[in-house]
């Protein structure tokens, strides 16, 4: 039997292993430090060492992607796919592009992609992928042939029962697009290698709404254990993509009264509420126009334009909806000290560990983003089926199973979690950790050493 090591061994270990990748390291410590206990007196995970290998991607591809930008000069840029672990289904996660996209972040993501698709309940396995190329400023033609180049080595190491990639910050439905043209012309295959496809090929409805609708289902999930509810509530939600817009209309229709969006340059606050005629407008203003949040408080009197991030906002509930890390334990004190009754995370870990724990310490809700987020990469799912049997689910089909699989995922974390955060509350973070392991532990387990 070998011997139990502590989170302090555990962590020596993997930064040793994985140098220099701080936001992978974070992600793994949040991850052992409830996985440790929880098998300390079950042998056999950690006899297999299934953490250990869990923290290893089967493979990591990294390749130089060359393009013409409009005045013909050539630019070069990096692009990755990192394949973390298939042991329930074929790999899948997004494709991010950003200056920002390193091995360090995309590590992070997948190591976190294989829990959340575990939660799902779906036979996906985890993966991300990405490239530091910045779409911003770019014209249409100079992306084409930026994803065209990168879709034509990517190619090699993606198919619907291998690898299916999906968008990210970055990466919408024009990327998609592009890429998916480029994997049919190479191929000369149509298959769902790709999700978030345009319905007219093979998409699915309710794709780009799903990540946000489903970090505020999860939100009104853990509120129905307690008798809460969001009817009435203020809240603050950060970021101005799909995620964020989607996450205000679902807090809209359930009766909440959203105070702040925002992007790169700061924040808007509102305090009369973002409704739906004003949440038309920064959708035409983000995805057609491209332009800034500020101009927000510009068109619509009595809102004003911050530098920085929305989390000084006094609010009932918090959705980071932008990207990771951004609530430092400065800004979650901020928010609990503000009267912030619980948070849901949007974004994929855009809480640092010290705001987590104040959050903890607080006693507040707290539901993590492997859970709280996992509506999209479950509608991309969702996707993958209607490809393959070559079907197109209803809107209102795909509404009531997003619905549904917030629900699943919710009570599955409830489950282990019960009761083991403060004066007895739910710990959701432990819940969704030991729920989502489990899964794909057990399938590990069944293969044998590999």
């Amino acid at each position: 039997m070998m011997e139990v090591v502590s989170l302090e061994q555990f962590m020596a270990g993997i930064e040793k292993r994985n140098p220099g990748e701080p936001e992978f390291h974070q992600a793994v410590h949040e991850v052992a430090a409830t996985i440790l206990p929880y098998i300390a007196d079950k042998p056999i995970y950690h006899d297999m060492q299934i953490l250990e290998r869990m923290t290893e991607p089967d493979r990591i591809v990294s390749f130089r992607v060359c393009w013409e930008d409009d005045d013909g000069n050539v630019r070069v840029n990096r692009g990755w796919r990192v394949q973390f672990n298939n042991s329930i289904g074929p790999y899948k996660g997004g494709c991010r592009f950003h200056p920002s996209v390193n091995q360090s972040v995309l590590k992070f993501l997948g190591f976190e992609q294989q829990f959340k698709n575990s939660l799902t309940g779906l036979p996906m396995g985890g993966g991300k992928g990405g490239a530091n190329f910045n779409p911003k400023g770019k014209s249409n033609n100079e992306v084409m042939r930026f994803c065209q180049s990168f879709m034509t080595e990517l190619c090699r190491h993606i198919g619907p029962n291998i690898d299916v990639p999906a968008g990210d910050i970055g990466v919408g439905a024009r990327e998609i697009g592009y890429m998916f043209g480029q994997y049919k012309r190479l191929t000369n295959k149509f298959e769902g290698v790709l999700t978030g496809k345009g319905l007219e090929f093979g998409g699915s409805l309710i794709r780009a709404e799903a990540t946000g609708y489903g970090a505020v289902y999860f939100l009104q999930c853990m509120l129905d254990r307690i008798n809460g509810s969001l009817d009435g509530a203020t809240v603050a939600i950060s970021g101005s993509g799909n995620v964020a817009t989607f996450a205000v209309e679902k807090c809209a229709q359930l009766g909440a009264k959203v105070l702040t969006m925002s992007d790169s340059s700061g924040y808007i606050h509102d305090p009369a509420g973002i409704d739906a005629g004003k949440l038309e407008w920064i959708k035409e203003l983000k995805n057609v126009r491209r332009g800034r949040i500020s101009e927000y408080a510009e068109q619509f009197p009595g809102a004003t334009f911050h530098a920085g991030r929305p989390w000084a906002v006094a609010c009932d509930y918090a959705i980071p909806c932008a990207t990771q890390n951004e609530i430092d334990e400065g800004e979650a004190k901020l928010l609990v000290r503000n009267g912030c009754k619980g948070i849901s995370e949007g974004a994929n870990m855009p809480t640092e560990v010290a705001g987590i724990n104040v959050f903890q310490d607080a006693g507040i809700l707290y539901g993590p983003s492997k859970a709280a987020n996992a509506g999209g990469v479950a509608v991309s799912g969702m996707e993958m089926s209607q490809n393959s049997v070559r079907v197109s689910w209803s809107e209102e089909e795909l509404q009531k199973l997003l619905l549904e699989t917030m629900q699943r995922i919710h009570d599955r974390c409830f489950r282990y979690g019960e009761g083991k955060g403060k004066d007895g509350r739910c710990d959701y973070l432990l819940g969704a950790n030991i729920g989502g392991f489990v899964k794909i532990a057990d399938a590990m387990l069944a293969y044998g050493v590999q």
